[in-house]
């Protein structure tokens, strides 16, 4: 039986105190942020999906491993620009790569939909995002994949992308109002983020940056230029090894996250890389993650949760040694699987949820 959930965060959260240095302010915005919404609270909380999935889904936790997203959700997809320069969408976040059965991450992305259709940010029903899901699913790996370019394709996906919420006077706005980074800040990073910059003895500002939810806590800084006529922006957050790790009692310290992002099948980002213990990128308006608040009231659910499931199996393509046991595993699976599991798996969530919310007011 898994330990209680407060227990469980605060060991989580030690364990992870030994891999980085913890921001205690940032700790407290995420679990303020896992009393917001059930959502929220899911995508705060991975350490603790890995406790519970395996006992309450033992038929998916069982299935055919690769080297898996782990915290899939809906608002871990973004755009990148490529060594083209083309706008490119697909899978934003990979801090929690390990080794698991594929259906992980599938499970985790219906288990985000029905949260977010039961919060009101998604009006389609859990039976059409489960079935958009594994149908965007199936046909990704029948067809060996295909990045998402949002060139002469893909055109719905683009106006989704470039709405007017991810406007490019507002996110420079923000990145402009973001506080200085308070010392010690490492005198590596410092040096790493001057090699980033576009060219040698450029002056920039460096910033504390707090984003998303599950990695709150974390250091996480901005380097902010002015540069031939605009603002440009590189980030660095610390990565530790994945809660895989902690759930199973293990002693990985290191992350393959450099590997799933080299091996899956898409357009990479020139800027995305790994160094020692930092990963780092360019932020611009187009080149983030995508909230559900920032797309337009107008889309088609089923299909952008249909293009999530072809963009997760052009992640999982990358594993090609596992890829022919996942087809047959797939193809074996009962048409509602997905919907049956991730109901389950939803009313624990809200349970946990509602007992956070409840003991801390």
């Amino acid at each position: 039986m898994a330990m209680p959930f407060d227990e469980a965060t605060r060991s989580y959260e030690q364990w992870l105190a030994t891999h980085m240095p913890l921001i205690p302010a940032d700790l407290g915005l995420k679990h303020a942020a896992m009393r917001r919404d059930a959502l929220s609270f899911l995508r705060a909380t991975f350490y603790r999906w890995m406790q519970l999935w395996p006992t309450i889904c033992p038929d998916t936790a069982t299935a055919p491993a690769l080297l898996a997203i782990g915290d899939l959700h809906l608002e871990n997809f973004g755009t990148w620009r490529d060594r083209e320069g083309r706008l490119v969408w697909g899978i934003n976040d990979f801090d929690e790569t390990a080794i698991l059965p594929y259906t992980n991450d599938l499970l985790r992305l219906a288990v985000s939909a029905r949260l977010a259709i039961k919060t009101n940010q998604l009006t389609l029903s859990p039976k059409a995002a489960a079935e958009a899901l594994l149908t965007g699913y199936l046909e990704g790996l029948r067809s060996n994949g295909q990045p998402f370019v949002l060139a002469e394709q893909h055109s719905w996906l683009r106006d989704l992308a470039t709405g007017k919420l991810r406007n490019p006077v507002t996110f420079w706005q923000k990145m402009r109002a973001l506080p200085p980074a308070q010392d010690p800040v490492p005198r590596s990073l410092r040096l790493l983020f001057k090699r980033l910059m576009p060219e040698p003895g450029l002056s920039w500002s460096l910033r504390h940056r707090v984003s998303g939810v599950g990695s709150l806590g974390r250091p996480r800084y901005v380097a902010l230029a002015d540069w031939r006529g605009g603002m440009i922006a590189r980030e660095a957050k610390a990565l530790a090894p994945s809660a895989v790790v902690w759930a199973r009692s293990g002693r990985e310290t290191t992350s393959p996250y450099q590997s799933i992002v080299d091996q899956a099948v898409r357009s990479a980002d020139p800027f995305l890389q790994l160094h020692g213990t930092w990963i780092v990128r360019r932020l611009s308006p187009y080149c983030s993650r995508i909230d559900l608040a920032t797309l337009p009231k107008k889309r088609d659910e089923g299909l952008l949760l249909y293009t999530m499931g072809r963009e997760t199996a052009n992640v999982h393509l990358g594993s090609q040694d596992a890829i022919g046991a996942v087809r047959q595993d797939f193809s074996k699976r009962k048409a509602d699987w997905l919907r049956v599991e991730s109901k389950s798996m939803a009313r624990v969530i809200l349970a946990e949820w509602e007992g956070w919310r409840d003991r801390h007011p």
